[in-house]
């Protein structure tokens, strides 16, 4: 065999560590040891030793964060509908913990889309959702809040539209309350107005925040939902969804009714109203919301017993219905039969003491009925003990109004 030479004047290429490394591991493999490589054979051994351990320490440090993640996270149950937004969440929070400059960059999540997620989780399948409002006053222990949420437990197969409720907290102190007792909360804090003590009937702080109600209410619309608007004053006893009438966009509960779902005469109360979203009741609640510019000093109640008579409702073809009073009472009409009740409204009551004291007597009344046999339910002329300590003087006057020009005399 011929040797190679190398030729005068060149040079031969210089081999790399790695390189080297690889040769030699591979003549390790074959039981190959070339004595003139022990040197870099042990230099190429001591980096792969240095790198591994970096990786390792690396990968250590990784997991032990990621894990930390989940640690303070809820686990959701397998199925459910929340996992795929607990996937989402773990990202972010993950990517925070790694990356917390660049977390703290990113902006936060806006009212709308807070809303949108909250609203979605709570949703039926129609899209519809149940809402109330709720401020400091209304949100202390043994208050208003309890009793709303406790006839839903008591109540005839009521508990599952406990998932379907949405409690707006008016304040901070609503909202914190609201996440202690209930799944699905948001907060509607308007910036330089507090809505968080008892708003007393017909005082500023009253109008405007009913007249925020109105307007949030739009915005639901607008956002595809339909909802039952329900004061935190009424007890829910029965589903009410029956005694609804099909192909209406607006039904409301009146505080006293003509015996006609169709007669805008009914004096309709703004407690309680089931709200399809289409174009005219978005149109509708807009028109509702300004024309408190136009009758100023009149809360949302009041206007809408006068612009129930205006061209406008005809022109955008609003379906408008009223509630019947023996499905949907209060303590302006209370629900005769027991039997019949699906809602009963505390209206017709000024203080918040009296309101609570004849709530608490609506919801003793409910529970010894329902502990009757079926048979004697059906029998039985139970019926309401109040109202007691709430005002009978406060009752509405039962005037027909033929126009928009009698009742604004009358207001």
């Amino acid at each position: 065999m011929r040797k190679s030479i190398a030729r005068p004047g060149t040079f031969q290429r210089r081999r790399s560590t790695a390189a080297i490394a690889r040769s030699a591991a591979l003549s390790i493999c074959a039981g190959i040891m070339p004595p003139d490589s022990a040197p870099f054979v042990f230099r190429a051994l001591v980096f792969l030793f240095f790198l591994s351990a970096c990786v390792f320490s690396w990968f250590v440090l990784y997991s032990s964060a990621d894990y930390s993640i989940y640690l303070l996270l809820p686990i959701p149950r397998a199925g459910s509908s929340s996992s795929s937004s607990f996937n989402n969440n773990h990202r972010q929070a993950t990517f925070a913990h790694i990356l917390p400059s660049e977390a703290a960059n990113s902006p936060p999540e806006n009212e709308e889309l807070k809303l949108e997620r909250v609203l979605k989780d709570a949703a039926m399948e129609d899209q519809t959702v149940i809402l109330t409002t709720l401020n400091e006053a209304w949100a202390a222990s043994d208050s208003v809040i309890d009793l709303f949420l406790e006839s839903f437990r008591i109540g005839d197969h009521t508990r599952r539209f406990l998932n379907h409720l949405v409690i707006i907290a008016l304040d901070q102190k609503a909202f914190a309350r609201c996440l202690l007792l209930h799944t699905h909360c948001f907060t509607l804090v308007t910036e330089g107005v507090d809505f968080s003590g008892e708003a007393y009937f017909m005082t500023t702080d009253y109008l405007k925040m009913m007249w925020r109600r109105i307007d949030f209410l739009r915005s639901v619309l607008e956002m595809g939902y339909n909802f039952i608007f329900s004061d935190a004053d009424i007890m829910w006893f029965r589903d009410p969804f029956p005694h609804f009438l099909p192909n209406a966009d607006f039904q409301i509960a009146c505080d006293h009714f003509l015996g006609n779902p169709y007669n805008v005469n009914n004096i309709p109360n703004g407690g309680f109203n089931y709200v399809k979203s289409n174009n005219r009741s978005i149109e509708f609640y807009k028109f509702w919301y300004s024309s408190r510019e136009t009758y100023p000093g009149l809360h949302d109640q009041d206007v809408l017993n006068i612009i129930k008579f205006d061209p406008f409702i005809m022109n955008i073809e609003l379906e408008m219905r009223f509630l019947d009073t023996a499905y949907f009472g209060g303590l302006c009409e209370p629900s005769k039969d027991l039997n019949l009740v699906s809602t009963m409204h505390a209206n017709c009551c000024v203080g918040l003491e009296s309101k609570l004291h004849d709530l608490r007597i609506m919801l003793q009344d409910w529970k010894e009925y329902m502990s009757m046999p079926p048979s004697l339910k059906r029998s039985s002329q139970a019926t309401w003990r109040v109202p007691q300590s709430c005002n009978i003087d406060a009752l509405p006057s039962t005037n027909l109004f033929n126009s928009k020009a009698e009742y604004i005399q009358t207001a």
